[in-house]
This record gives structure tokens, sequence and C-alpha cells, in this order.
């Protein structure tokens, strides 16, 4: 389902999407704001997955016995890498 909405845009920005839906990169000035609302989103989901691993990484490091500093920094990667893959699954 689609919404008709209205928004503001500065010049510049609208200029820009223009230039955009000109070159060929999109259909219309409205497929140019709709895939920046969907990069935005990605980045606001990546950096909330984000946040999450390291409150939980720090919780559990409250928690548990000491590790070195190599260790953490995988254990790090390696739940940044599992919250990623379970978000590309839904």
């Amino acid at each position: 389902m689609t919404v008709k909405t209205s928004i503001s845009l500065t010049d510049e920005q609208e200029a820009y999407a223009r230039s955009l839906v000109e070159a060929g990169h999109y259909p219309s000035l409205s497929a140019v704001i709709q895939r920046g609302l969907e990069v935005l989103r990605h980045e606001t989901e990546t950096r909330d997955l984000e946040l999450e691993a390291l409150r939980l990484l720090i919780d559990q490091r409250l928690a548990g016995p000491f590790i070195d500093v190599e260790e953490g920094i995988a254990d790090i990667h390696a739940m940044l890498d599992r919250k990623r893959k379970d978000r590309a699954a839904l």
C-alpha cells in the first residue's frame, strides 16, 4: 500500500533528487525519497543491533570472569555477526 504525503525539501535537496531522476538512477522523485528512507531505516536498525550487542556484552562481562582484549574483540565480532544473520533471516 502506498500513501500520498507532502514533504518539504531545500532547494539543494530538490535539485539533487531531480538530478538523480534525470540521470536515470531513479524513475521518480518519490523513488528517490523512498530509497533514502530505506537507507536511513537500514542504518538505524544496524546501529540499534550494534548497541544491543554491545550492551549485552557489557552485561555479560560484568557478570563473568575477566578475559583479555583479543578474546573480547573476537567475541564482539562473533556476536555482531550472529545478530546480523538473525536480522537478515527476518
